[in-house]
């Protein structure tokens, strides 16, 4: 009887087994890779060669810090109407176009932020094809006949990020309400409630937790954005950072405003934190009931359909066409030497940092299932995470400065010893990017494979473990072949997000190094978007990929519970 009970609670953690400490030294050697960009930022913010913190706090900084705030409350109120709005109509009422608006409504997350300000840019300047119908049509001469809202300016950036960032917001909060209690809306309107007096006093304020999970994730891509912003003039913190080094050629001054940006997103993440804790106080007793959606006829039903069509025809189909339309005007360059050599840099890049991402992941995540009772590496693994948390423009300055010391370091050795230069040996090449996009979206390749690890049964480790498997050997052989579908799911997200990622690729990438997301910064800016339409969309469609997967797991996932 005591054996048997030994065997029942078994675990790895419990008995001291020295081949393990491997991978505990390997969780927390992540950890400290993760945090030597961070590390570096507050020394040198610290320590700066020439401080110019002074200048900073008295002229441009309380600009930057305003403009962000205000940039951040705008993106966050459109992002929260649209969202939330497009949530409640696709969960709880029955209209036109509602089965392809539940998917479709994802759509806008394969946009990159800075293509989409480049193709309003496009259709709505002076020159534009918009303005130049208007006076066209009314006769107008210049500028001076009539007033026409500013696309490159501090409401045009809010617009554009609203428009990519919104899903965040859609996605969690269709959610919640998929999940709250239907008997509490019952409920509601038996006591006098109508439709609207339902939503805001008993959905919105149960939903509240998880739309606040969705703004603070909109927030921190708001504040990483640098296409837009820069495009459009907008100074903010992280076109601050740009401009405090690339031009003023200040390392220190760039460092110091990038230690504040991380001071916001640490305020972004707490209260986070603060909203995932609240939201454990809400329970739904019959969240499995089934849910008969309100019929819409009529106005309502037009109107329902209109607002579900208005984000998904500006975010997506509005660029989508638009590329289109120039690409197919330069589809030679489909075979043109440089052309191929961006598309080949953007899939080797992105490849190489999705499957050592993975990796580390894997890494972690098993660690983690091996160690479950150490708090100390439970600390480590989440604070791996805290690369996504960080704008690229700040990531891409917090790698380059240990880099650059290394590369120093190596040289002045090699110099004094055999009078030899070694020149730049990790900062300025592709190991640079590759480092900065692991550390970033490592958060991402962890979350989906402890997930996928977390199915697993431990009755699955003991009797591997019986069988006298090793925990390396019970990993590769029982573990991974299991988890073999959110390996691949994590891959490609990481592979997508690493496509489209701008700011860090911007500052690391070697000279005359291009990718197709630093070629379209390059020749939008330069106000020749079509040349520059074929990579755009090329980075679209790769980016749909996840959305369909996306939405594919969510319509899984409700099937089964209504199974």
């Amino acid at each position: 009887m005591k054996a048997a009970t030994a065997s029942m609670t078994y675990s790895p953690t419990r008995q001291p087994r020295p081949r393990l400490a491997g991978w505990y030294s390997a969780a927390w050697g992540i950890a400290l890779m993760v945090a030597l960009p961070v590390l570096a930022i507050f020394y040198l913010a610290l320590f700066p060669d020439e401080n110019i913190w002074t200048h900073l706090a008295s002229t441009v900084l309380p600009i930057y810090v305003i403009t962000t705030l205000e940039l951040i409350a705008g993106v966050a109120l459109l992002s929260i109407l649209a969202g939330v709005g497009s949530a409640w109509l696709v969960t709880m009422y029955s209209f036109p176009g509602k089965r392809l608006f539940e998917w479709a409504l994802l759509l806008p997350f394969a946009v990159p932020a800075y293509v989409i300000a480049y193709v309003y840019t496009d259709l709505l300047e002076f020159a534009g094809p918009v303005q130049g119908a208007l006076r066209a049509l009314f006769g107008w001469e210049s500028a001076r006949d009539y007033w026409f809202p500013e696309i490159r300016s501090l409401g045009g950036a809010i617009l554009m990020l609203s428009l990519v960032l919104y899903p965040y917001i859609y996605l969690l909060t269709r959610a919640a309400f998929l999940e709250q209690s239907v008997s509490l809306r019952d409920a509601s309107r038996l006591l006098g409630c109508n439709a609207w007096q339902s939503f805001y006093r008993v959905s919105l304020p149960i939903a509240r937790p998880a739309i606040a999970v969705g703004v603070s994730l909109v927030a921190m891509e708001t504040i990483n954005d640098f296409g837009t912003v820069d495009y459009f003039a907008v100074k903010s913190l992280t076109a601050g950072i740009y401009d405090t080094w690339l031009n003023m050629y200040n390392l220190g001054g760039a460092a110091q405003i990038a230690s504040l940006m991380l001071v916001f997103v640490v305020i972004l993440i707490t209260l986070e934190r603060m909203a995932r804790a609240q939201q454990r106080q809400f329970h739904s007793a019959d969240r499995f009931s089934t849910l008969k959606p309100t019929r819409l006829q009529g106005a309502g039903a037009m109107a329902a359909s209109i607002f579900c069509l208005l984000p998904v025809f500006c975010g997506f189909i509005v660029p989508f066409a638009l590329l289109s339309w120039y690409a197919s005007g330069y589809l030679d360059q489909l075979w043109s030497e440089d052309f191929l050599s961006y598309a080949s840099h953007s899939f080797t890049l992105s490849l190489s940092a999705a499957v050592l991402s993975i990796v580390l992941a894997v890494v972690l995540a098993y660690a983690k299932r091996l160690y479950s009772e150490r708090r100390a590496l439970l600390f480590a693994v989440r604070f791996s995470s805290l690369g996504y948390a960080m704008p690229g423009a700040v990531l891409a300055l917090g790698v380059i400065i240990p880099l650059a010391a290394f590369d120093n370091a190596v040289d002045d050795f090699m110099r004094r010893t055999f009078d030899i230069s070694t020149g730049l040996l990790l900062s300025g090449t592709t190991f640079a990017i590759i480092f900065a996009y692991v550390v970033r979206f490592l958060a991402v390749s962890n979350g989906a494979v402890d997930s996928s690890l977390s199915k697993v049964t431990p009755s699955m480790d003991m009797a591997a473990r019986s069988l006298g498997q090793s925990a390396s050997g019970t990993l590769l052989k029982v573990h991974l072949p299991l988890i073999r579908g959110g390996l691949m799911t994590a891959l490609l997200v990481v592979f997508v997000d690493c496509m489209k990622e701008l700011p860090a690729t911007l500052i690391l990438r070697p000279f005359n190094y291009d990718t197709l997301a630093t070629f379209v910064y390059q020749f939008a800016s330069d106000e020749m978007l079509e040349r520059s339409a074929l990579a755009a969309l090329l980075i679209v469609l790769v980016g749909v990929l996840p959305v369909i997967l996306l939405s594919r797991s969510i319509t899984a996932s409700r099937r089964q519970s209504e199974a």
